[in-house]
């Protein structure tokens, strides 16, 4: 047997061609934005974004005709155009060679005419966070759809509310689920209402190699199938940062949903489990919340992609250096992580089972204390409010040493008034029956519906 040490070591150059395949990233692969943002994807983008722009530029026919034959992402090898961007500081200077060689002498005087590589790249790229974005909302959507299930199901089903982790006052679990779809629904609106535009400008913005036409603004963006840009925006870079900021929003709105679902499954509370978790490596027991798990990484990571695409707002002169480089991979990368959680979360969603007898037990671990509010506004009036709040502060703190319901101390207390008999007070202090407006909250809450897609 061959041992690690004696392993063959591949190649840089055989390392260096494979692809990442997301051995780090577990929740990636096989996720639709994961293929929609691979190297072939992008290329294909590229590619795209050069076909339109002959079409917008009106290209004799059997110029486009020979493009959309030629411009195919299989037909060019990435790590090859990966190694020879270096020289020119981007993919898009060896592409435009490799495609003017692969196509007659007509055909390659029309590619990249007048065009610069910024256009082409940042055309790309909004092409792929389009794609991607109709992945990423459709996933929402299912995620939403899941959630106003739960949510209508458990409108008043009553749980433990839980500030600064301990309890509070008594909830719904639908109110919870409601609250959770309220922010997917956010997250898709944002999303949605993106404006993704092409890029077009020239070696300045001035589109002086390009007819000094606007009106071509608009015929490269319904060629592309994107959104028209007021100016060419090579270094106003608000699409892209807004782009972040969705899909960090996004990643938060999930990230939530998942850090609940984890407390919630933990051993000890019970109230929420995944439909079939996952296994430990080591413990034959265990059925982890996996889905949950990978939905809140991706989340802890897209607020530093945001931050960064936000830095590249600073870009200097008509065409800057290095901010607008640093976007490339960055932006890919949040695609990717508010992909898989989306993707994740439509199917952690889809099985999430609440266990209400779990969270009635819960409910009755401080013996009445989560009920104190309540039956601090039915004391007031005997008693005042000040002298209420007085008599059930020391009645919870016995309660608490003493291990006994806030019932059952406050029934021997000289202060309590005499209407207040011990069945009156067992009733007051029922969580169950004290969830206030929670039912009609979420009610009102799933009355909300999504914006239109784009």
């Amino acid at each position: 047997m061959t041992s690690p040490e004696s392993s063959p070591v591949p190649s840089a150059a055989a390392s260096a061609r494979e692809a990442d395949t997301g051995l780090l990233a577990p929740g990636r692969p096989g996720t639709p934005v994961a293929a929609a943002t691979g190297d072939l994807a992008l290329l294909q983008a590229l590619l795209d974004a050069e076909t339109a722009l002959t079409a917008a530029l009106g290209a004799p026919d059997p110029v486009r005709a020979t493009l959309a034959r030629v411009a195919r992402a299989v037909r060019f090898d990435p790590y090859d155009l990966a190694t020879r961007a270096h020289d020119g500081g981007n993919p898009v200077i060896p592409l435009v060679a490799d495609l003017r060689a692969a196509v007659d002498e007509d055909t390659a005087a029309w590619v990249h005419r007048g065009a610069t590589s910024q256009d082409i790249l940042d055309t790309a790229l909004m092409l792929l966070a389009r794609r991607a974005r109709t992945h990423l909302l459709a996933d929402l959507d299912t995620t939403a759809a899941h959630l106003h299930a739960l949510a209508h199901a458990h409108r008043a089903t009553p749980m433990a509310g839980r500030t600064l982790t301990q309890h509070a006052v008594p909830t719904t679990f639908g109110l919870k689920a409601a609250g959770w779809r309220h922010l997917v629904l956010d997250a898709r609106d944002r999303l949605a209402g993106l404006r993704l535009p092409a890029q077009l400008g020239g070696a300045a913005g001035t589109l002086a190699a390009l007819g000094a036409d606007p009106a071509l603004l608009a015929r490269y963006a319904e060629a592309t199938g994107l959104d028209t840009p007021l100016l060419p925006w090579h270094v106003l870079r608000t699409p892209v940062a807004e782009l972040g900021a969705a899909l960090a929003l996004t990643g938060g709105a999930l990230g939530k949903l998942a850090a609940d679902v984890l407390l919630l499954t933990r051993t000890e509370t019970g109230e929420l489990s995944e439909g079939t978790g996952g296994a430990s490596s080591a413990m034959p027991h265990k059925s982890n919340p996996v889905g949950a798990t990978l939905v809140a990484a991706t989340a802890r990571q897209l607020p530093y992609h945001a931050a960064q695409l936000y830095g590249s707002l600073v870009a200097e002169d008509e065409r800057p250096a290095g901010a607008w480089h640093a976007e490339w991979q960055t932006l890919r990368e949040a695609l990717r992580l508010a992909g898989t959680a989306a993707h994740e979360a439509a199917a952690l969603t889809a099985d999430l089972r609440a266990h209400p007898a779990r969270m009635r037990a819960n409910l009755g671990l401080t013996g009445g204390l989560i009920a104190s509010e309540h039956l601090l506004a039915a004391l007031a009036p005997h008693t005042g409010r000040a002298a209420a709040r007085t008599l059930l502060t020391a009645a919870s703190r016995t309660a608490r040493a003493q291990d006994r319901s806030l019932a059952d101390v406050l029934a021997e207390h000289p202060a309590t008034p005499a209407e207040f008999t011990p069945e009156r007070l067992r009733h007051l202090l029922d969580p169950a029956a004290h969830t206030g407006a929670a039912p009609a909250l979420t009610d009102r809450a799933l009355r909300r519906t999504a914006l239109d897609t784009p």
